[in-house]
């Protein structure tokens, strides 16, 4: 069974929930960082030196970085689900993983490091507006990929979708002022109608 530690609220773990979640594995998930801590700890440490979540163990293997996480898990037990067997569908879902984490990245914590993790009084408008200018005209990005497809990378959720779709929740759901972007709200509802999104994405931060 599939062991996880992190805590609910993390992004990162989400990731890797939702992935499980699509799946139908059978898991565990273990409270931890956070207001829960215990990455210190040298049990932890053994696992995952960098002190971070989430932390994945299956059998006699041991994972972090959430994106190597997720291609695990869909490479074992999703093969032509989350996983396509076709090196260029998986190319092209990949591609979005890695833009999600280089192109997004810096704007996300602007404003969700912001808003979310900054205390009112020391908190830079400036800044958070930058940044969700920033995010706007990069979803429009994928507003565009998704004119002709149902999902990031073609006609079925892929890896690329667990990764972009997991940071969409809060894009959407943050006090920001964003662009219409019909493509990007209609993909967006179709996540949110996928049980395993609601129960371990649209979770409060």
């Amino acid at each position: 069974m599939l062991k996880i530690w992190g805590r609910a609220t993390s992004s990162n773990v989400q990731k890797v929930m939702w992935t499980i979640g699509e799946l139908g594995l059978p898991h565990e998930r273990i409270d931890a960082g956070g207001k829960f801590g215990g990455l210190d700890t040298p049990d932890y440490i053994a696992m995952n030196p960098n002190k971070l979540v989430p932390t994945l163990q299956d059998g006699d293997l041991t994972m972090w970085e959430s994106a190597a996480c997720v291609r695990y898990i869909a490479a074992q037990y999703g093969s032509g689900k989350l996983w396509s067997p076709d090196a260029k569908a998986r190319a092209r879902a990949d591609k979005w993983m890695d833009w999600n984490t280089n192109i997004l990245g810096a704007d996300t914590w602007a404003v969700f490091g912001g808003l979310v993790r900054t205390a009112p009084s020391k908190q830079n408008p400036a800044a958070i507006a930058a940044g969700a200018k920033g995010l706007g005209e990069k979803y429009a990005i994928v507003d565009r990929e998704l004119a002709s497809k149902p999902f990031i990378a073609g006609d079925q959720l892929s890896i690329g979708d667990i990764v972009v779709g997991t940071g969409l929740y809060r894009y959407l759901t943050l006090p920001i002022a964003r662009p219409l972007l019909s493509n990007l709200e209609r993909y967006y509802a179709a996540l949110v109608a996928r049980p395993a999104y609601k129960s371990h994405v649209m979770v409060s931060y």
